[in-house]
């Protein structure tokens, strides 16, 4: 996920994403950050159980930084250069040893150059270990992963070696699902495919079926990546809150009330759960009042943006459509803003 820590809204969507994935390593590009800390790094998982490598760049240009939860994932060693953090770790469940490069490539082609170098060195360095390169790459393997953006001589060059740096590295493309395009620029004139996740042999022997799942374009003209090998059922969903909620006038008085006036029985462990079960569901119903009009429209104001980012991979939206999707852009943020959700 690129451009950006962001505070809150980028944040809540970070949140959101390894709350609904179950993420177990976390790569982002472009934090802005010119330092971290470990209560940024614990508050997206809710607990203290995560390690973390940030890379500042130059006075947070260029940063990135790569973050794990050490129940899945124990930390071995780690190299740091120019646009990359490369982490050396064991998988605890299948016990076996990995290395994730996460990178962020600048546009100047000597520093993309320098890159490749570098990540093929470690390449070699470390044979027979789970492989995984991920990032923002700034370059595409073919001219038709671009959209909208001039077309030179170096382009060529650029797929050229791009192509020839994973051909080299015997690395895989992994299949992407959801929209061609993973960066738009704002106003939808141009796209690109400048983010990926490439992965060894070894890693596909362990992950046959490990997919990209591009997802929604919320908070950032980047769209996050999600890589999956299967689809998992993580069963009942905890009792949770919403940070809106607590903004909301009145909301902590209705939850006193509610809860004073529920009459449960049996020691107090049972009665706290059942409690809570009946708070969830007038909560449940007291949301549906307030906010459910407002998440409704933000879903579909969502679904309508991600059907014309569809349909802009295949064929170029008409002028009345790039107006559309722009229009919708400007909703959205409006009613993040309504509902108390930072921009």
């Amino acid at each position: 996920m690129s451009e950006g820590w962001g505070g809150g809204a980028k944040a809540k969507y970070l949140r959101n994403i390894i709350a609904k994935e179950g993420a177990k390593f976390v790569c982002l590009q472009e934090t802005k950050l010119s330092e971290f800390s470990d209560s940024r790094c614990f508050s997206l998982w809710g607990d203290n159980k995560v390690g973390w490598v940030h890379n500042d760049g130059v006075n947070g240009a260029g940063s990135t930084l790569s973050m794990w939860h050490k129940e899945a994932f124990m930390y071995m060693s780690h190299t740091i250069g120019k646009g990359f953090i490369a982490i050396v770790g064991h998988h605890i469940k299948l016990n076996c040893s990995c290395i994730i490069i996460n990178v962020y490539v600048a546009y100047n082609s000597s520093d993309k150059i320098a890159i490749w170098e570098v990540v093929s060195a470690l390449r070699n360095l470390h044979q027979g270990k789970l492989w995984c390169c991920c990032g923002d790459f700034n370059a595409v393997r073919c001219a038709a992963e671009r959209k909208g953006i001039r077309r030179n001589a170096s382009n060529k060059k650029e797929i050229r070696d791009f192509n020839d740096f994973i051909g080299s590295n015997f690395m895989e493309d992994l299949p992407i699902v959801g929209k061609k395009f993973t960066w738009y620029k704002a106003d939808g004139s141009a796209k690109s495919r400048l983010d990926r996740i490439l992965v060894s042999k070894e890693w596909l022997q362990v992950w046959p079926m490990s997919k990209q799942y591009v997802q929604t374009r919320e908070v950032s003209d980047h769209c996050a990546i999600v890589v999956k090998s299967w689809i998992k059922d993580w069963g009942p969903k905890p009792f949770k809150s919403i940070d809106a909620w607590l903004l909301e006038p009145g909301f902590k008085d209705l939850v006193r009330e509610k809860w004073g006036s529920y009459e449960v029985q049996g020691n107090n462990i049972t009665k706290v759960k059942d409690k809570l079960k009946r708070l969830k569901l007038d909560l449940k119903e007291w949301n549906r009042i307030v906010f459910g009009n407002l998440e409704d429209k933000k879903q579909r104001i969502l679904k309508e943006i991600e059907d014309l980012d569809v349909k802009d991979g295949v064929s170029d939206l008409l002028e009345g459509e790039k107006l559309r999707r722009m229009e919708l852009v400007s909703q959205q943020r409006l009613v993040r803003e309504k509902a108390g959700i930072p921009v």
